[in-house]
């Protein structure tokens, strides 16, 4: 049995026997194939001292409420959408006209999107669709039913705020690979990020995310066909399939997305109601969890909006910009949709704000007007067809209950 230990002053010598029973203890104990700390070296320097470790003090979030709405969160992000822009003869022909009025060559589709602007300048990102080829900047052009249209409708989407467009639809291919390419170099040369089509193989299997002040967004599209033609290889366009617009979703938040949201080019024209692709697709997105907000285009008629499992879904946006159609009034009219995303106390972000503007195509010149209850442009065909629009487009887009979810109509001259 060990002597019961003495507390005493140690003296040099005492404290060098000290130092060399701990070495020869570590040794022991390695021999054992335990690894032991020395103290010895702490505490033989006079000079050694304690140490207190002063944590580091976590910087507060900045508050980043973006443009739009008041922020009700900490950090905010605006995303505003339109429906496919659909360039006809009339429409170019009008372009040449308004280029000419300003004294300059070729042909510019600013006039006609002008309207757009003021709301896509309210929010922090704005995508449109580009529903077509497009041709060179002299020619030769086409419209319906294969489609190649001149490429300054991208310039002017631009122009007037946009920074993203997808690509995706059924008429991607009307003119095979080149009209495909032709439409990705017009759309790089602007500066507007893309997604839909793909060059490359390598380049389908990547993912669009755009980034604003305070979020990353990604952009996952996918069309129902292609009017019975083949892509030249299976990957040149994004199909509406839900099991690989998932996998990139997936694939998206691991790379940082804070937002996806899932584009359908689908429905069937003219309609007033989201068929059962439609709905199953955008329900099988939400369901995933891996969708922050799905939206779509493509019947050239304006649909219903749904909040399903406090998801948005926006079915269907009608017409960015079209020629007006003597048969179906639907086919002139479109839906702007700014959606708000807050980010909550936990990280989370989600929807905390979806407003709309119903709009017409007018003509005599053809121009974009906002239809909206502030008339923002002023009288855009006539106040009682203006309000015909008006009450049409808020019946098909309330009648899956957005109004009693919170979606409203966008006020565009009551915000700075």
């Amino acid at each position: 049995m060990r002597p019961p230990l003495t507390f005493h002053r140690r003296t040099t010598a005492s404290r060098t026997a000290a130092a060399l029973a701990a070495l020869a203890l570590a040794a022991s104990l390695a021999s054992c194939g335990v690894v032991a700390e020395s103290s010895a070296d702490k505490s033989s320097s006079p000079a050694a001292t304690p140490v207190t470790e002063t944590p580091t003090p976590t910087p507060a979030p900045t508050p980043t409420p973006g443009k739009g709405p008041a922020c009700p969160e900490l950090r905010c992000t605006s995303i505003t959408v339109t429906g496919d822009m659909l360039v006809h003869t009339q429409l170019w022909q009008q372009a040449r006209e308004d280029a000419a009025a300003a004294g300059q060559p070729g042909y510019t589709f600013v006039p006609l999107l002008e309207g757009q602007r003021r709301y896509i300048r309210n929010s922090d990102l704005g995508i449109c669709h580009q529903e077509t080829p497009v041709a060179g900047p002299e020619g030769p052009f086409s419209a319906y039913p294969s489609f190649n249209v001149p490429p300054q409708i991208i310039a002017a989407s631009k122009d007037v705020g946009y920074q993203a467009c997808t690509t995706s639809s059924n008429h991607t291919i009307d003119r095979g690979t080149d009209g495909l390419l032709r439409t990705l170099d017009a759309l790089d040369a602007a500066g507007l990020k893309h997604t839909g089509s793909y060059r490359t193989e390598a380049e389908s299997k990547g993912v669009l995310l755009l980034k604003t002040e305070a979020a990353t967004i990604a952009v996952i599209a996918g069309t129902y066909g292609h009017n019975g033609q083949i892509p030249e290889f299976p990957w040149q366009v994004d199909e509406l399939d839900p099991a690989a617009m998932i996998a990139k979703a997936v694939q998206a938040r691991a790379l940082g997305a804070d937002i996806v949201l899932g584009v359908m080019h689908a429905g069937d024209e003219y309609a007033s109601e989201a068929n059962a692709q439609q709905q199953d697709v955008a329900h099988t997105l939400v369901d995933s969890g891996q969708f922050t907000m799905v939206y779509g285009h493509h019947t050239h008629s304006v649909l219903p909006i749904e909040n399903y499992k406090g998801t948005w879904i926006v079915y269907g946006l009608g017409n960015g910009v079209t020629e007006l159609s003597p048969w179906y009034v639907v086919n002139n009219e479109g839906l702007l949709v700014r959606a708000q995303f807050g980010q909550d106390a936990a990280g989370v972000w989600k929807a905390s704000d979806l407003a709309w503007a119903p709009s017409v195509i007018v003509r005599g010149p053809y121009r974009w007007c906002s239809v909206a209850s502030d008339a923002p442009q002023g009288v855009c065909a006539t106040p009682a067809a203006d309000a015909e629009t008006h009450l049409r487009t808020k019946t098909v887009v309330e009648s899956m209950g957005a109004a009693t979810a919170g979606a409203h109509e966008l006020l565009i001259t009551k915000e700075k």
